[in-house]
C-alpha cells in the first residue's frame, strides 16, 4: 500500500486551506457533514475540479442525485464537469428496501452489489480524488448500524489501498451515527442557521483532523454563484506589520488640541453620542484630512444611504464625491441582515492587505451589533478586528450611537475599553436653545485635554468653541450656568 507523503492536497477552497494550515493530508478518508442545502455537493465539486486543474483524475459517486442534476448544479456555478468521471447509483433497484443485502466485511470477502460496483469503478478509473455522495443512502442500504459501520470500514480500507483522497458526504439525517467521526481521518461540519429576519448564516467547523494543526472555532462562509467562499476566523496575533506611529491632523486645530495632537496611526478612536449629534460629520472631517494627505481610505456605512451621506457632507463643506470617483476613497453601504461578521472582517482585511487602505471608518457599531448573535461575541470580534487594524498601522474611527437625547443616555454595548481614544458628544440646553458639547474622555496615545467645549456644525465645517468653564452638568444635558463663558453664537471668530 502506498503511504501518504508529507505534502498537502488543496480542498479547492482557499479559506478552508487556510483554516487547515495548507490543505488535507492526501490518501485519507474525510467526512463532510451538513444539513441539506449547506453546500456539501458544491464543496465536493470544488475539491474534484481543483484536482483536475492539478492534472489529477477525479470520480464523483452519486447515490443521492442523478448525473443530470449534478451537471445542473455545476452549470449554476459556471463550471464544466466534463473532465470528471461520474458514477450514478440513484436508481430504484439499488434503493429497494426489500432487496437482500450482504454483510460487508472489511476484508472485502463479502460485499453488497452497490459497494462492488463502486469498487469496480475505482479500479477502472484509478482516481486520485473521490467524492462519495452520500452516506445517508448507504445507511439506508445497510438497514442496521452494525452492517453500516462494516460497510464504511470496508470502503475506507479499499480507498486507502488505492491511494485515493476521499470526501464522504453525509446529510446528518441520523444524529446517532457519531461513530463515523472515529472512522474518518478528519471531520468537516457545515452549518446553515436560519435567522428570523435576513439572510441565513452559514459557518464551518473543523471537528477533528488527525495529524494537522488547524484553526478551531466557527468560520463564516457564503454559498453563491461560483461556489463556496470561506472566511477564516480572524486571529490578530497571526498578523503584524512594522510601521511608524505618525500623528495625523483631524483637519481641525481645535479638535487636534482636544486629542492631544491629532489621530495617531495604528490607533482607533470611538465617537460616542446620541443620534444627530455629529458623530458622522466629525468622522468625515478626519477622513477628509487623511484623503488630503494622500492616504487611501474605506468608509463602511451601515445606517445611512450613500446619496444622503454625500449630500449632507457637501452641505457641510466636505465634498467626498471626487475622492470616491478617483478610487482613493471606497464607500461601502453595508446591510447587516445580509452580511456575516466573518465576511465583514474579510472585507477589511482585503482593503488593508490588497488595496493599501490606511484609514477606516465603521459607522455604526449599532447596526454591526445586529449581525452578531450576542453582545459578548461582538466584543470578542471587535477586539480581534481592532487589534488587527492597529497592528497593520491603520487609523480607525468607530461610531457608536446612544439611546436618548437629553439626560440619561445609554449604549447598546460598552466598547469604550477597546478604544484607544474616546470622544464623547452630548446635547445640552441653555437659554431655550439646543446645543452640542464635545470632550475627549480617554486617549492612550497622547495627553488629551480635560475640558468640555461647545461644538457647532456649519457650512464651513465644524467649529469648536472655548472651554465651557462657567457650566456644570453639561454632560448630563441640563447644565447650570455659574460663570461668564459666552456661547458660540456670540463668537463669530471661534477657531475651526
Amino acid at each position: 500500500m502506498n503511504t501518504a507523503t508529507n505534502t498537502r492536497i488543496s480542498t479547492g477552497i482557499a479559506g478552508l486551506d487556510d483554516i487547515l494550515g495548507g490543505g488535507l493530508t492526501p490518501q485519507r478518508v474525510y467526512l463532510v457533514e451538513g444539513s441539506p442545502g449547506a453546500g456539501k455537493t458544491t464543496l465536493g465539486l470544488q475539491f474534484l475540479l481543483d484536482g483536475v486543474a492539478q492534472g489529477e483524475s477525479g470520480l464523483y459517486i452519486t447515490l443521492s442525485e442523478t448525473a443530470d442534476e449534478l451537471k445542473a448544479v455545476a452549470a449554476s456555478h459556471g463550471w464544466s464537469i466534463d473532465a470528471l468521471a461520474l458514477f450514478e447509483l440513484a436508481d430504484d433497484s439499488e434503493l429497494d428496501l426489500d432487496a437482500q443485502q450482504s454483510v460487508f466485511h472489511p476484508s472485502e470477502v463479502e460485499l453488497g452489489e452497490t459497494t462492488r460496483k463502486v469498487m469496480d469503478q475505482v479500479d477502472q478509473i484509478k482516481p486520485v480524488r473521490v467524492v462519495f455522495d452520500s452516506l445517508s443512502e448507504m445507511r439506508l442500504l445497510a438497514q442496521n448500524p452494525l452492517r453500516y459501520r462494516r460497510q464504511i470500514l470496508a470502503l475506507k480500507q479499499f480507498f486507502s489501498s488505492r491511494a485515493c483522497t476521499v470526501l464522504l458526504l453525509d446529510d446528518k439525517t441520523s444524529q446517532a451515527d457519531q461513530h463515523l467521526h472515529s472512522i474518518a481521518h478528519g471531520v468537516i461540519s457545515l452549518e446553515q442557521i436560519a435567522k428570523e429576519f435576513g439572510k441565513e448564516r452559514r459557518r464551518v467547523h473543523i471537528i477533528k483532523m488527525r495529524g494537522l494543526r488547524f484553526r478551531g472555532g466557527y468560520h463564516d462562509y457564503t454559498l453563491d454563484t461560483g461556489g463556496i467562499t470561506i472566511y477564516p476566523r480572524l486571529v490578530a496575533a497571526e498578523h503584524s506589520s512594522a510601521f511608524t506611529p505618525e500623528v495625523g491632523s483631524s483637519g481641525s486645530d481645535s479638535f487636534d488640541a482636544l486629542l492631544g495632537g491629532g489621530l495617531v496611526r495604528g490607533t482607533n478612536t470611538l465617537m460616542v453620542g446620541p443620534s444627530g449629534i455629529g458623530k458622522t460629520t466629525l468622522s468625515t472631517r478626519c477622513l477628509l484630512s487623511a484623503l488630503e494627505r494622500g492616504e487611501k481610505a474605506s468608509f463602511y456605512l451601515f445606517d445611512e444611504g450613500l446619496g444622503t451621506y454625500f449630500a449632507r457632507s457637501s452641505a457641510l463643506g466636505m465634498d467626498m464625491r471626487p475622492y470616491a470617483a478617483s478610487g482613493q476613497l471606497s464607500i461601502h453601504h453595508i446591510d447587516p441582515a445580509e452580511l456575516s461578521p466573518g465576511e465583514f472582517a474579510q472585507m477589511l482585511r482585503n482593503a488593508v492587505e490588497t488595496s493599501g487602505v490606511s484609514f477606516i471608518i465603521i459607522d455604526s457599531l449599532n447596526a454591526y451589533l445586529q449581525a452578531m448573535p450576542g453582545e459578548q461575541f461582538l466584543i470578542l470580534q471587535m477586539h480581534e478586528l481592532l487589534s488587527y487594524l492597529n497592528q497593520q498601522g491603520v487609523t480607525t474611527i468607530l461610531v457608536l450611537g446612544q439611546h436618548g437625547l437629553i439626560g440619561e443616555v445609554k449604549s447598546d454595548v460598552d466598547l469604550s475599553y477597546l478604544s484607544d481614544s474616546t470622544v464623547l458628544l452630548r446635547f445640552f440646553e441653555t437659554n431655550g436653545r439646543l446645543r452640542r458639547a464635545i470632550t475627549v474622555i480617554k486617549s492612550r496615545a497622547a495627553e488629551h485635554a480635560q475640558t468640555i467645549h461647545e461644538l457647532q456644525l456649519t457650512r464651513d465645517g465644524i467649529r469648536i468653541g472655548n472651554p465651557l468653564e462657567g457650566f456644570e452638568g453639561v454632560l448630563s444635558g441640563l447644565p447650570t450656568y455659574r460663570g461668564i463663558t459666552p456661547m458660540m453664537g456670540t463668537l463669530p471668530h471661534a477657531e475651526s
